[in-house]
């Protein structure tokens, strides 16, 4: 794999990440960081896929066949910021899965009036009732 350990290591430093963070956001442990930075070790294919989609490059480019870290259409894969950080914020913190697992099970009158309650909290409806 040759050039691996370097772009993985430059892609967590790049992020502001420490080796700890890194694994933990990974699900692998500190010391299989540190093996992999120093050559000692590589990533078998699955754990491939999960650096590269945690750091938004393709596999090409952790393995040093590509000098180009996305393609446009992977950085245009959300419709807006917003979408896009919230699907971060969930693949970092997967213990919030379970709001997202739960709300499609919702019924759509459920959701309408959440929306309408939230509204009326915020003062953005017409409710002459309550």
């Amino acid at each position: 794999m040759g050039s691996f350990q370097n772009i993985f290591k430059s892609l967590r430093i790049s992020n502001g990440l420490t080796q700890i963070e890194t694994a933990e956001r990974l699900g692998i442990s500190r010391s299989t960081i540190g093996m992999y930075e120093t050559g000692a070790r590589e990533p078998d294919f699955e754990t491939l896929e999960k650096i590269a989609d945690f750091f938004h490059v393709n596999t090409d480019y952790l393995l040093g066949r590509e000098p180009n870290t996305a393609t446009e259409s992977q950085r245009q894969y959300y419709l807006n910021d917003d979408a896009r950080d919230m699907a971060q914020f969930l693949f970092e913190n997967p213990e919030y899965k379970v709001l997202f697992d739960a709300s499609r099970k919702v019924k759509k009158e459920d959701i309408d009036f959440v929306k309408q309650m939230i509204d009326r909290v915020r003062g953005d409806s017409d409710d002459s009732g309550c």
